[in-house]
């Protein structure tokens, strides 16, 4: 696993939450990311909150039709059937992220932060890479905090989950 590489991603607050807290082990997007296994994914958690609030791991990709996606991952997505549906309404293929080893930061990097260690920062629409050796990635390691338990369940059906797969 790449484990140098890192990302950031914008998600409503209850998605990252629940990333954090061990319920939502997969981020489904309509787009592909263009991320790897190992990558640190951190979460930005969109304005109003406008903070980086912790961090996990890729486990794997994968790229299916949406009925294979609810599937597989419906259970572990965060998401209502109707919602998620509607999510996916009039794309042939979504994308999913299997994640691992959330990681709550004690004291989340507000976007005035932010700012301050990179001059210009906007927070991504959609996700952005970030270099491993950035003021950012530094600033966000130096306060990640030990992993959060998941419960043995979520983690065994993961265990199905961590090929890359394609419909």
């Amino acid at each position: 696993m790449n484990t140098d590489a890192h990302a950031l991603i914008s998600l409503e607050e209850r998605f990252a939450d629940g990333i954090l807290d061990g319920t939502k082990t997969v981020e489904l997007r309509r787009r592909p990311m263009r991320l790897r296994a190992g990558t640190t994914m951190w979460l930005y958690v969109k304005v109003p909150i406008g903070k980086v609030i912790g961090s996990a791991q890729v486990r794997s990709v994968h790229a299916l039709a949406p009925t294979t996606l609810w599937r597989r991952f419906g259970d572990v997505s965060g998401l209502s059937r109707e919602e998620f549906f509607n999510y996916f309404r009039g794309v042939q293929r979504g994308f999913a992220l299997v994640l691992a080893n959330p990681n709550r930061l004690a004291n989340p990097l507000a976007l005035k932060k932010l700012r301050l260690l990179n001059d210009g920062f906007q927070p991504p629409q959609f996700f952005q890479h970030l270099a491993n050796d950035s003021a950012l990635v530094s600033a966000f390691a130096d306060d990640a905090v030990a992993p959060v338990a998941v419960a043995t369940t979520t983690t065994s059906s993961l265990a199905n989950r961590d090929t890359i797969a394609s419909a």
